[in-house]
């Protein structure tokens, strides 16, 4: 063997990495290790949490912020934040409410006319966010500032009180149900069909990020735009269509409330979206972008399930609801940055 073939075998660049080390550098490696306490935690001391039933309202309640979590994780870690998304979803099951009834119409036809309305708005963030180069914070901020007021004020104006007129007994509801709201017998459980969902939204953004171009775009523009366009990748588009992802889900989980609950109260949603935040971030998310994962982000909301059931099965005070969601939030952040830092050297 020659020198240089010796030298080449020696090569870090062509060694094989160790499966344990790949795992510790995962971005969601920190919000697993919370997950793992979490249950261990509540199987211990909450009799009826391991009780099929019980952790099916688990998955029930984490799913209903995973969706969301999703689109949050890959437009966190495209660098941006989108504070009107908690707001979106109620305007999304608003509009689809309010057109269905008062225009007496399949709940099919609004559903379509919501989802056009919520994509709308999430290209309007987008546009504004790079027409204006105003941080995402204050355009989204002026964003849910307006929603909130305007989910009200029409609601008001069209029904004469806070909340939709039920549209349960309208043509189209029982098969828009079925797909956005029913339930899946599974070993004589009933489990929603929006934790199946949650976990097809988490499959396919994590292959956009993984496997596609548009997942390299993704962390690119997160780590540094100006760098990203310098090297050819369309920086504006991507974050625009950031923006629309977030608002698809948006429009998702407003149509799993409307089917679930066939009335809306107008003034729900505000302070969500500082819990798909939340989701995003123990799941390993950086608020500066350019880091992340959208299993991360499922592993967060199912921590935001399993505390927000958990306390109530162990009889516990749900008052404390939110401070052991900050606890985790804490724990996994100082623990993600370690592994971070680990990653990066």
């Amino acid at each position: 063997m020659t020198q240089a073939t010796a030298e080449g075998s020696a090569d870090e660049r062509l060694a094989r990495r160790d499966p344990l080390r790949r795992l510790l550098v995962r971005p969601e490696f920190g919000a697993l290790i919370g997950a793992v306490a979490l249950f261990v935690l509540f199987s211990v001391t909450a009799d009826a949490f391991l009780q099929t039933s019980s952790f099916s309202n688990v998955l029930y309640s984490a799913s209903t912020f995973g969706i969301m979590a999703v689109g949050v994780s890959l437009l966190m870690i495209g660098g941006e934040f989108d504070l009107s998304a908690g707001v979106m979803v109620i305007s999304s099951a608003l509009v689809a409410s309010l057109v269905s009834f008062q225009l007496t119409l399949n709940v099919w036809a609004g559903v379509a006319i919501s989802l056009v309305v919520t994509l709308a708005l999430g290209v309007l963030n987008g546009v504004l966010y790079v027409w204006t180069r105003l941080p995402s914070f204050i355009v989204t901020l002026a964003t849910f500032l307006m929603l909130a007021g305007a989910n009200l004020g029409v609601t008001k104006a069209v029904t004469g009180n806070v909340a939709s007129d039920s549209i349960g007994d309208m043509d189209g509801f029982q098969s828009a149900k079925g797909l956005f709201a029913s339930e899946v017998g599974i070993g004589g459980v009933n489990v929603k069909v929006t934790v199946f969902w949650w976990i097809g939204f988490t499959a396919v953004a994590t292959w956009i990020l993984l496997r596609t171009r548009a997942g390299n775009w993704i962390f690119a523009v997160g780590g540094n735009a100006d760098s990203a366009r310098a090297v050819g990748v369309p920086v504006a588009r991507t974050k625009i269509a950031l923006f629309a992802g977030v608002a698809f889900c948006a429009w998702f989980s407003g149509m799993h409330l409307l089917f679930a609950f066939p009335a809306i109260q107008s003034g729900e949603g505000i302070g969500n979206e500082f819990f798909y935040i939340i989701c995003a971030v123990i799941g390993g998310c950086l608020l500066t972008g350019g880091y992340g994962s959208a299993i991360g982000a499922a592993i967060g909301a199912f921590i935001y399930g399993m505390v927000n059931q958990g306390i109530v099965y162990a009889g516990w005070n749900p008052d404390w609801f939110r401070f052991f969601l900050g606890a985790a939030l804490l724990a996994a952040t100082v623990l993600n940055h370690v592994v971070r830092r680990r990653a990066e050297r």
